[in-house]
């Protein structure tokens, strides 16, 4: 049975139409992206099977779909320009804000954008004195074993966009967000290079399978 042969009422895409987005489970949502089925699943049992190999929408928002079995170029595309619709909304809604308060404001923003990321990747959101975020910029990229960072081009960077305070975040490919001590000691290099040009690091995410870490909340920053 296909999802035409269901009761309208039931189809997602109607369901949509009729009752609107929120209305829908995230596999319904899914669904109405992928568009159809293929071998023998539905597009609706596509979408659960994407939610259940990550695990969480979330978990989905910062994956790579290359790796999924199943999904053609076509789906492949629409979804993947759907999740990065989202990481933009995500980065909009940041930069909005009045201020960052905690490491919570950015984290699902950092997760977002460096979670997926085969590789290691050094990234910065600059702020303003009253903690507003003027840009987000990834500064190096690295391979599975980490990425080389120099002070010297993070402190420029942060006076091109002219910032009173920094986030430093960075993604360990393993899934692990434990800081290593080589974070630890480029986390000291940074806050002291920057201190001397009168820039704050207030915290150093580390982005994983899970929840960023926060340094700062470690007392490590």
């Amino acid at each position: 049975m296909t999802i035409r042969d269901w009761p309208e009422e039931e189809r997602p895409r109607e369901k949509l139409l009729a009752r609107g987005a929120a209305a829908l489970t995230p596999a319904e949502l899914l669904a109405i992206l992928l568009g159809s089925g293929m071998r023998g699943r539905t597009a609706l049992d596509m979408g659960r099977d994407l939610l259940g190999g990550a695990g969480s929408l979330n978990a989905l928002l910062a994956s790579d779909l290359a790796d999924v079995p199943g999904l053609g170029p076509a789906k492949r595309a629409r979804l993947a320009a759907a999740l990065e619709l989202a990481r933009r909304c995500l980065g909009e809604e940041l930069s909005t804000r009045t201020a960052l308060v905690s490491p919570r404001d950015s984290a699902s923003f950092l997760k977002a954008q460096l979670a997926h990321k085969p590789y290691e990747v050094f990234a910065c959101l600059f702020l303003d004195n009253r903690h507003r975020v003027l840009a987000f910029e990834e500064l190096f990229r690295g391979t599975l074993d980490g990425a080389s960072v120099h002070p010297r081009e993070v402190v420029r960077a942060s006076l091109k966009h002219n910032a009173a305070a920094v986030i430093l975040a960075h993604n360990h490919p393993s899934g692990i967000a434990e800081p290593s001590a080589a974070d630890r000691n480029i986390t000291r290099q940074l806050r002291d290079a920057l201190q001397l040009v009168g820039v704050r690091v207030l915290d150093h995410l580390v982005v994983g399978a899970g929840e960023p870490t926060s340094m700062a909340a470690r007392g490590l920053v």
